[in-house]
């Protein structure tokens, strides 16, 4: 079905029906993705301050047959707000509220424009913690994190975050609004529409509001970046320190030596706590309500040693110490774009089979091309970020034209190990294709029909998720 587009003379007709400035011209940055993989075509942004403004906008669009695209913090690694069609750009940067917090029930209630930094300041505050965290914090919005179901550092302790969504407000296709934002931890009344639009990736509707559940806040936190022999030994050592600590365990992250050394390259200025660097090492961070958080990472460390798990290391007794550990893991990201990506993967595989993933997909690549492989993420929950960058002395445009094969060769793997070509950024535009070929037909039909049924003009997002049968 076709679409019309979201040009002057829509924009004309809907502004009527909106306060003033709430339609504007669309800037650069909407149309960016941030990786400059993709340049969309918007030509207006609306921006709402209610959820009955945005019921109103879908309403307009669906009876004029114009896509509409959500927009969050345009943080987002899949093309999922860049559309080469001209859509509605519909932002919800002005919803951006608490509307409550909730100590005593562990809940907080907030619009879908809250930048994810702010809800965390708004626990703290009342002495609780939100705890999904991810390098683009400052900016990426709750709206945004729902669609993509974003996961972050904490997954292996507090799940993604759809497991601390209670409750959602949504404007549906047709412009309805569907009110479910409630504080329940039960609340059996049929089908569980909230799950369907976190992950859905804003084409079956506009996430405005949601309840979030709260935790309680550690009273004491530490981190030990320790050096291990392999990523078989990280895995073992994870098994050590949950089997010790329990739940304790709130982070686990795998980091390649090839990505220290591109922060040692790039950013001197970033203080490395290890010798070498080593070739493994795991970043581990650790909560616990009672007793001290370090005495108990140095057991771990201890027991890890005597193991043959771990061959250095350093226990950061203080807050600053365990932020330098943390800043350190979250340069690796900068750097890996100052060196320049060939290509770039987010993929889970079972964690008995993170070993073969990183020993068998630098195999693959070695047989296309002369590569640096940086292979790091959360290997508590399996989320790998599997990378490629040139040779030393190269540059990424040596390498054009193999970025599709590398792609092709990773996710094969993946695909043979029972894992997820996507694991936390989502599907959007770029790997819609990629869906098709790796995800399950019978899913896949029932996906396009829920599509067909919540969304019959096709009007939200499209293209994105789901490609054009």
């Amino acid at each position: 079905m076709s679409l019309a587009p979201a040009d002057d003379a829509f924009a004309e007709a809907l502004s009527g029906d909106l306060p003033e400035g709430t339609l504007v011209p669309a800037e650069a940055r909407h149309n960016e993705e941030q990786r400059r993989l993709a340049v969309g075509a918007a030509l207006w942004v609306a921006r709402p301050r209610s959820t009955e403004e945005v019921a109103r906008i879908v309403r307009h669009c669906a009876g004029a047959g114009v896509a509409v695209i959500p927009y969050g913090g345009g943080t987002g690694l899949v093309g999922g707000h860049v559309s080469d069609a001209p859509a509605l750009l519909l932002s919800l940067e002005r919803m951006d509220a608490v509307r409550a917090v909730r100590p005593l029930e562990n809940v907080i209630e907030v619009e879908a424009g809250c930048v994810l930094a702010d809800v965390q300041a708004a626990a703290e505050a009342a002495g609780r913690l939100f705890p999904l965290s991810l390098a683009s914090e400052g900016s990426a919005r709750i709206g945004g994190l729902m669609a993509t179901n974003a996961g972050g550092t904490g997954v292996l302790r507090y799940g993604n975050m759809r497991d601390l969504v209670l409750g959602v407000e949504a404007v549906l296709p047709d412009g309805s609004v569907m009110r479910g934002a409630h504080r329940l931890r039960k609340a059996n009344m049929g089908y569980d529409l909230r799950h369907l639009l976190i992950g859905a990736e804003g084409t079956l509707g506009v996430i405005c509001a949601a309840t979030l559940r709260l935790m309680p806040r550690p009273a004491d936190m530490a981190a030990a970046m320790l050096a291990v022999p392999s990523p078989q030994a990280a895995l073992e050592l994870l098994s050590l320190a949950r089997d010790r600590l329990g739940e304790a365990v709130s982070a686990f992250e795998l980091i390649d030596g090839t990505g220290l050394r591109f922060v040692a390259e790039t950013m001197p200025e970033v203080r490395q706590p290890l010798d070498g660097p080593p070739d493994w090492s795991v970043l581990i961070d650790v909560g616990v309500a009672r007793g001290e958080a370090a005495g108990a990472l140095e057991d771990v460390a201890a027991a890890g040693l005597e193991a043959g798990l771990v061959t250095d290391g350093v226990v950061g007794r203080s807050g600053r110490e365990r932020a330098e550990f943390w800043a350190l893991r979250e340069s690796i990201p900068d750097a890996n774009r100052r060196i320049g990506a060939v290509a770039s993967h987010d993929i889970s595989v079972p964690l008995s089979a993170i070993p073969e993933m990183v020993a068998r997909g630098r195999a693959d690549a070695a047989r296309i091309a002369d590569l640096r492989a940086n292979v790091f993420g959360h290997v508590g929950d399996g989320n790998l970020h599997y990378n490629f960058y040139p040779a030393a002395g190269r540059t990424r445009e040596d390498y054009a034209g193999i970025r599709a094969e590398l792609t092709r060769a990773v996710h094969d793997l993946v695909h043979e190990l029972g894992g997820a070509i996507s694991a936390e950024h989502g599907i959007g535009r770029f790997k819609a294709a990629d869906l098709v070929r790796y995800g399950d037909p019978a899913a896949l039909a029932a996906m396009r029909a829920i599509k067909a049924a919540l969304d019959p003009r096709g009007i939200m997002n499209p293209g994105a998720v789901l490609a054009p049968s």
